[in-house]
């Protein structure tokens, strides 16, 4: 059974940190582009950061650039999103997601995990 699974969610301050973690399992996805994406309460989801197979390239939102990092370990099949300077707008379920194309449209992705809630308090 394939799965994604995030963790590392939680409640934060402003300006905190946070480090989420996706693990894969079932299948490898070395080979895979992988992606961060978010939903806020009463919103649509929405793009993160997006990652190559091989870590090359990286897509950011507008949003998160300068503050989120994505990154992946292969061996380990697992992708990061390092979280710095946090912002209340960050507030959302973060969720992962694996497909064969690098994008930053949800709908290219074919692997979605269940989502970790973070929250910014100010």
């Amino acid at each position: 059974q394939v799965q994604l699974v995030e963790s590392g969610g939680g409640l934060v301050q402003v300006g905190g940190s946070l480090r989420l973690s996706c693990a894969a399992s079932g299948r490898t996805f070395s080979n895979d582009a992988m992606a961060w994406f978010r939903q806020a309460p009463g919103k649509e989801r929405e793009s993160v950061a997006a990652i190559t197979w091989n870590g090359v390239n990286t897509y950011y939102a507008n949003s998160v650039k300068g503050r989120f990092t994505i990154s992946r370990d292969n061996a380990k099949n697992i992708l990061y999103l390092q979280m710095n300077r946090l912002k209340p707008e960050d507030t959302a379920v973060y969720y992962c997601a694996a497909g064969r194309s690098y994008s930053y449209m949800s709908h290219m992705y074919d692997y979605w995990g269940q989502g970790t809630q973070v929250t910014v308090s100010s």
